[in-house]
């Protein structure tokens, strides 16, 4: 009999994962964090200097995917899996006053921090809302733009992540993200073990079954590059990466007419 994911489970490791990550982001994991990565992948310095410094301290994004998704002032913005809200403040400093961020995100914790950090900073454009990015708890045509950093390589249920991006979307809206992907596809050992999903590499999608995912969903793909400067820190993830290309890309894509 084939083996399946333990959905289940991996819901379970992900949120421990990025409960460590609110709680104690100078620990050790898979995965490098903070302001040194956020500068080598693309995040201008004078966009930093305006975000709160705890959010970018547990910053664990894969890439930099600002210049795709560009965001105009009165724009209303979504981060699937906004985490310690970074990209959802840096999303504000480009919506302006006039718009609007709201970061969804499924663990307590992470919200917890990102609220009180919108707070402290005086936010005003931007919320963060729990739930599951398969599964939105937002009106159809609800944004401009919709963005995600990292995210939804794991979820187990992509196609419904993009149809749900889709739904959210106003006519003509854009996506814009950064994700794990491969170059090869994985054999069903990787795919249905849940913690190599949890460490980012289970869950990377060959890159064409990925951008046809989005285009299934009723998005046009506009562009798709390499994130060359994400670097995995891991053995595991490191060896995943020599065996069958898993490495991090940026997507731009616009919601079909």
């Amino acid at each position: 009999m084939a083996q399946s994911l333990d959905v289940e489970r991996l819901e379970r490791e992900v949120k421990e994962v990025y409960r460590d990550v609110a709680q104690a982001p100078d620990g050790e994991f898979h995965f490098e964090m903070g302001r040194p990565l956020a500068e080598r992948l693309g995040y201008p310095p004078e966009d930093l200097d305006r975000v709160p410094g705890e959010a970018i301290a547990s910053f664990a994004g894969v890439g930099y995917h600002f210049d795709l998704a560009a965001i105009e002032e009165g724009e209303d913005v979504l981060d699937l899996g906004s985490g310690s809200g970074m990209d959802a403040f840096v999303a504000a400093l480009h919506a302006g006053e006039s718009g609007s961020v709201t970061g969804l995100d499924m663990t307590d914790e992470q919200l917890e921090n990102a609220r009180r950090l919108r707070d402290d900073g005086g936010f005003g454009n931007v919320s963060f809302e729990k739930g599951y990015i398969e599964d939105l708890p937002f009106e159809d045509g609800s944004f401009d733009v919709v963005i995600s950093n990292g995210v939804i390589n794991l979820s187990a249920e992509k196609e419904r992540v993009f149809d749900e991006a889709y739904r959210v979307l106003r006519p003509g809206g854009r996506l814009a993200l950064s994700d794990i992907i491969s170059e090869e596809r994985m054999p069903e050992s990787i795919k249905t073990n849940a913690d190599l999903w949890a460490a980012c590499i289970g869950g990377a999608e060959q890159v064409d079954d990925y951008t046809t995912t989005v285009e299934a969903s009723g998005f046009d793909v506009n562009e798709v590059r390499e994130n060359s400067q994400y670097e995995f820190v891991s053995e595991r993830a490191q060896g995943a990466c020599n065996k069958y290309g898993v490495k991090s890309v940026g997507l731009a894509a616009r919601k079909r007419e």
